[in-house]
């Protein structure tokens, strides 16, 4: 067979989320209150998150149940497929087995929907009236509006104003789910505002969304706010992906000696690789994990591993993560939703304790990669997938150097259907690789606040 499917009965959907924390060799740095540099507690947090959400954050459960209105809406498009690439494997003319897990097939076109759903599902029974949250490429504010849709929910999405120009379909999207979209920086908030009054023609950044955002949380008692990816919570949600791959891989009679995932906040990252590297902390993989991000915002890559504000007007708490500053404003790359100044906090701790590796990849080659696939394949990836499209494709004529075999696996995780004007714009010549702003970086790090 051309293309294989490896897929599971609607009712192996997990039951339960994969939580690390318990699993790690060494505990994550607390995250601290910015005023007082203690640890924070619940009560931080309340005005910002409902309570069952704040547990998870800190859970130290290994496994934590999904609740059935959840799984009930999960059954709309999971499990997702595992495909095994053929096709590809016979382009590259490469011994390497590839699968890929493919996200793309939710009804929001991406991986982001697995925590939408379950977000809006614990606000609404905690009370909550409306959603706030910030979105790069559209894909997160895209899934939080159907899953605001599905509960009840009011949503209010800062869309950072780079993709919100580039993007009208993403927004329409959006907009067709009832979301109210404004492009970041707006005039809407104080820190909108401040940043028109110093740059009026500011590309935004998701810092910035996320600062307007968390803004009109805290100013408004029935708004909470939401975040597609970084925390840990949202990370967990995710494990979906990588739990029903292991057994997916079981019926392909398989294992991977490669996990590769795009890495923008981490979620969906984390979400294809938690659970391999909990098995991997076990000894029973052994696994290379690479993370692969964008050479324009390279946080892994090129960041300092220390603490940093999650916005740009630091209203959030500090976490411990691989950060290029908060005040760091990437090019306008048309992988929106890879272009945020740090790591989430876990992603960058498995980092540090050498359970990954992580690469950077430049916009043509990502693109490239992408149009490579989807020649062979028949599904257009999304902007922020091709940067891991383009780590199997390394891998995949590595392994024809060698002559060695070796299965690789990857997170597609979303089509690249709103994308089309980036791919236009590749095919015309139009786009160009970004150079490591060095010296803008540096200005972003000088002003990392004086913590260890």
């Amino acid at each position: 067979m051309e293309h294989i499917q490896f897929n599971l009965a609607q009712d192996r959907i997990p039951h339960t989320w994969y939580n690390i924390l318990p699993d790690l060799p060494r505990p994550l740095s607390p995250t601290l209150h910015p005023a007082t540099l203690n640890p924070i507690g619940p009560g931080d947090l309340a005005a910002l998150f409902p309570h069952n959400l704040i547990q998870q954050e800190v859970s130290m459960d290994r496994e934590i149940e999904i609740p059935g209105e959840v799984r009930q809406i999960y059954a709309q498009w999971r499990p997702s497929p595992l495909f095994r690439a053929r096709r590809l494997e016979r382009a590259l003319d490469t011994p390497a087995r590839i699968f890929y897990k493919y996200e793309g097939v939710s009804p929001a076109g991406s991986h982001k929907l697995n925590t939408a759903v379950a977000q809006a599902y614990y606000n609404k029974r905690e009370g909550t009236k409306r959603l706030a949250t910030e979105t790069g490429a559209g894909q997160w504010g895209s899934a939080l509006a159907m899953a605001c849709r599905f509960f009840g929910l009011k949503c209010k999405v800062y869309m950072v104003r780079v993709s919100y120009d580039q993007k009208p379909y993403r927004r329409g999207m959006m907009e067709t789910f009832g979301a109210t979209v404004s492009a970041s920086p707006s005039d809407e908030t104080d820190a909108g505002r401040a940043i028109l009054e110093r740059t009026p023609q500011s590309p935004g950044s998701l810092g910035i969304a996320i600062s307007e955002a968390v803004e009109v949380a805290a100013k408004d008692p029935e708004t909470k706010y939401a975040l597609g990816s970084v925390l840990n919570h949202v990370l967990l949600h995710q494990t979906v992906v990588g739990l029903e791959a292991i057994e997916q891989m079981a019926l392909a009679d398989d294992e991977p000696d490669v996990i590769i995932g795009c890495t923008g906040g981490g979620s969906n990252f984390a979400g294809l690789v938690l659970p391999y590297l909990g098995r991997k902390i076990k000894g029973r993989s052994r696994a290379k994990v690479v993370a692969v991000e964008p050479a324009a915002c390279p946080s892994l890559t090129k960041g300092k591993f220390t603490y940093d504000f999650g916005d740009t007007a630091r209203l959030t708490p500090l976490a411990k993560m691989h950060t290029l500053g908060s005040t760091f404003v990437p090019p306008g790359i048309h992988a929106g939703g890879l272009r945020y100044h740090g790591m989430a906090p876990l992603i960058s701790h498995v980092l540090n304790l050498g359970l990954i590796e992580a690469r950077s990849v430049q916009q043509l080659e990502a693109f490239a990669a992408g149009v490579q696939f989807a020649r062979a394949e028949g599904i257009v990836p999304a902007p922020e997938a091709n940067h891991a499209i383009a780590e199997v494709i390394r891998e995949a004529l590595l392994a024809r150097e060698e002559g060695k075999q070796r299965t690789i696996l990857f997170n597609l995780s979303g089509h690249g259907h709103f994308d089309m004007q980036a791919y236009i714009d590749y095919e015309s010549g139009k786009l160009q690789n970004y150079d490591y702003p060095a010296a803008e970086i540096a200005m972003a790090l000088a002003g990392l606040p004086a913590i260890g």
